[in-house]
This record gives C-alpha cells, structure tokens and sequence, in this order.
C-alpha cells in the first residue's frame, strides 16, 4: 500500500489507536460523558478512513488527480474539527467547530461520491 492509500489507512490506525486509548481511559475512570466524540472518532477516523484506503488502494487510478486530494484534505480536517467539537458542545463551550467539521465530514463523502463515479469501469 502507498501514496493516498498508506495516507489514509495511516490515518485510520492513528485514529484507532487514540480511540481505544481514550475508550480505556473512560473505563477506567468510570465516566463515559464524552463518548459520543469518542465514536465519531471510530467511525469517521478509524472505519471511515480504512474504508477509504481499500477503495484507493484496489482502485490505484482513483487516488490520482485533484479530487482524490481534495477527499484527503476534507477528510483530515472533518475529523480533526468534529472530534474536539463534539467534545466542546458536549461540555457547553461552543458548537462551532462540531458544526463546521461535520460539514468538511459531509463534503468529504461528497468529494468520496464523485471519485468513485468518475472512476467506474
């Protein structure tokens, strides 16, 4: 596996990783508050981003051109918003970047839509 592919199933370990981190460390203390943004961080970053590199990594022409990045940016920066934002609307200091990261989330799987489209046999 290489190029957008390894980026992004680099990105849905990392996720996983921190996830099952942050799962046990909620265990641990007993206190599952924040566990919606623990799931929008395993399904967007680990699922998500896993399904992602399979399709570029079995559709190699897929990943080339603008578009492919443009998915990567928007998944990257959907997931990187969305997560601390839930945790930020969870604790009532501000909705804006849940907001904002579930569009780039959204706009992602648009961007995803439309390089499978273009790349069908």
């Amino acid at each position: 596996m290489k190029g957008l592919a390894f980026a992004f199933m680099l990105l849905a370990v990392l996720s996983v990783v921190i996830g099952m981190i942050w799962g046990i460390q909620m265990s641990a203390g007993g206190d599952h508050t924040l566990s919606p943004a623990h799931a929008h961080l395993n399904l967007l970053g680990w699922v998500g981003m896993a399904i992602f590199a399979v399709y570029y990594h079995l559709v190699p022409q897929a990943a080339s051109g603008w578009l492919a990045k443009a998915h990567f940016a928007a998944a990257l920066a959907g997931l990187v918003l969305i997560v601390p934002g839930i945790v930020m609307a969870i604790q009532q200091t501000g909705e804006t970047l849940a907001k904002l990261g579930s569009v780039l989330s959204l706009l992602s799987m648009l961007l995803f839509l439309a390089v499978v489209w273009r790349s069908r046999a």
